[in-house]
């Protein structure tokens, strides 16, 4: 069974799932919140129908604290994104959408046992989720990416006979065809150049249009490693060059790499280096050079690639014959194994011949050229997605070691970009505040846009916006080139507020001890100069996005101001306060 790493495994482990069949399309019922009706957009022909029996459960006995109901309500917008996401067809986006409804409720420090409101909440998504994807599934591959089955998987399950005459044409053009490895033709390599040139053509000419994509970092890593080249095709059978291909044993990535064994290759509950394209073809070169030291036959090395070399040792002792075509015909190897290298031999074969096996229309996939810049911090793909402006499904596919939305919060992380828009990422990333960044998000501005429409697209208030981009509430955006939307976090019993606002009595000393900060990083972060905090006032109690205009922007705001009575210098002013006080300390 085909699986991709993005999974919804946070779920699983955190509680027993019960299949309802209750899938709510307007929200999910919770305890005594009272949230807006969200309408899903028209399902289009593409997406898996959802569910008509939808139900509301009961209202809880007891209403939710204030904090556990936002909780409850951040839980909704995210769920109520990926029901919209859903019905349009956008099935990976509505999983990561859920998969944030989820992390919300375990990462709220509240416990689930001892908050029943919460509780039910989070059975009823689950349960929720769990009906969409068994529709899904009945339609398609569920909320997982399509994932082929590797040729090797399919030659588990059927013979392939030897055509006489391909045979024939496949032995006279051996003797022209240059190669690093010791290919030969025989009755099994040439049953699969038969089955690549009929029933299997489609997976043969797909693995090759892929490998288009990764073929000069794998020939480069090859080389690096002094290994031969045609090496490549050893993915055909592995993968069909697929980075998130997992199989029935659990085997993952494009070189099928189990969860265990020392390979080099780092797993944690944020990344999986299996799926790493570049860092996982390094492992497969590596532990090559090892099998062919220790075997000193490359395709007994694939054998111990496939079977590992432990049992290939035993074949050759018990047999004593090291040579593969011995061990193949005393069958001392499993299937899987004998089929494992003719198809790599016949993928090598015709993939070099593409005119006489009718490969010539064949088009590969353009190299992938990417941006790369080491993050150490969290950040979630859909802020990347927004800086940059390229699709969401296009950040993940570019990063597909990452098990979440989002990259690591305490370890350092490659981070790939579309190529070109690093500089881009970088200038837009450092308007948001580093603890920000795995939660708020980036708009740039088109014409129409107002405060409140964008507000509704994101589920904030229009008063948010303005005060983190430091406008006037109800400001005309035409001279606003983008905005940083400050998406708020599932807050728990110890999260800090951003905003504050001002109370009689308060005094800048109260106001800083209550959120643990110094009185200098309160005076920085709302640019105060008086001691006297008039009641109403909203400050920010913790470090506030650096907001950047463009000339254009500049240059219209103050014939705005001359005519409207506004400090031309204000935004300007404070840009250049935050940047001149640097980061928090």
């Amino acid at each position: 069974m085909i699986i991709a790493p993005r999974i919804f495994l946070l779920a699983l482990a955190a509680a027993p799932l019960l299949l309802t069949g209750c899938v709510p399309e307007t929200g999910v019922a919770k305890g005594t919140a009272k949230s807006p009706q969200a309408t899903a957009p028209t399902l289009k022909l593409s997406a898996p129908a959802a569910p008509a029996n939808a139900q509301a459960a009961p209202p809880a006995a007891t209403p939710a604290t204030p904090q556990v109901q936002a909780v409850i309500d951040a839980v909704e917008v995210a769920y109520q994104s990926g029901v919209s996401n859903y019905h349009a067809g956008k099935l990976q986006a509505a999983k990561a959408d859920f998969d944030r409804a989820v992390d919300l409720m375990l990462s709220s420090n509240f416990d689930l046992h001892n908050e029943p409101q919460l509780h039910d909440e989070f059975d009823r998504v689950i349960d929720a989720v769990n009906t969409l994807e068994m529709e899904a599934l009945k339609q398609g591959n569920g909320f997982a990416p399509k994932i082929e089955p590797a040729p090797v998987d399919i030659a588990n399950d059927v013979t392939f006979p030897v055509d006489p005459t391909v045979k024939a044409q496949a032995i006279a053009e051996l003797k022209t065809t240059q190669s690093d490895l010791p290919l030969v033709i025989n009755d099994p390599v040439a049953g699969f150049i038969s089955y690549f040139s009929s029933k299997g053509r489609g997976t043969l000419m797909r693995s090759l249009e892929r490998a288009g994509r990764y073929q000069a970092m794998i020939s480069a890593v090859l080389a690096e490693e002094k290994l031969p080249q045609d090496l490549i095709y050893q993915a055909v059978a592995e993968s069909g060059f697929q980075p998130q291909a997992v199989n029935r044993s659990g085997a993952g990535g494009m070189w099928q790499f189990m969860p265990y064994g020392v390979y080099g290759l780092n797993r944690n509950g944020w990344y999986d280096e299996r799926f790493d394209p570049e860092k996982s073809t390094h492992a497969y070169a590596r532990y090559m050079k090892v099998l062919y030291s220790q075997l000193g036959d490359w395709y007994l090395a694939m054998a111990a690639y496939d079977w590992g070399p432990g049992n290939v040792q035993k074949a050759v002792e018990r047999t004593g014959y090291a040579d593969f075509w011995e061990l193949y015909h005393r069958n001392a190897l499993p299937k899987e194994t004998k089929n494992y290298v003719p198809i790599i031999i016949a993928a090598a074969i015709m993939a070099k011949n593409p005119q006489q096996y009718g490969l010539q229309s064949l088009t590969p996939d353009p190299p992938l050229v990417t941006d790369t810049v080491t993050v150490d911090y969290g950040v979630d793909l859909r802020l990347v997605s927004d800086l940059v402006e390229a699709p969401v499904q296009e950040i993940a596919d570019l990063n597909p070691s990452l098990l979440r939305m989002s990259t690591p919060t305490d370890a350092p992380f490659e981070l790939h970009l579309p190529a070109g828009s690093k500089d881009l990422y970088q200038k837009r990333i450092a308007e948001i505040p580093v603890d920000k960044r795995n939660q708020w998000r980036f708009h740039k501005v088109v014409s129409g846009d107002t405060l409140v429409t964008v507000a509704r697209d994101y589920h904030v208030t229009p008063s948010e916006i303005a005060f983190v981009n430091q406008l006037e509430a109800g400001e005309d955006l035409s001279s606003t080139d983008s905005l940083i939307i400050p998406v708020p976090p599932a807050p728990s019993s110890r999260a800090r507020l951003t905003l504050y606002k001002v109370e009689h009595g308060d005094t800048l000393v109260t106001v800083a001890d209550r959120f643990n900060i110094t009185v200098q990083q309160l005076r920085r972060w709302n640019h105060l100069t008086a001691a006297h905090l008039e009641p109403g006032r909203r400050l920010y109690v913790a470090e506030p996005a650096r907001v950047t205009r463009s000339s254009r922007a500049s240059s219209k705001r103050k014939v705005s101001a001359a005519t409207k009575h506004k400090t031309p210098s204000r935004t300007s002013s404070a840009t250049r306060a935050m940047t001149k006080n640097g980061k928090e300390t």
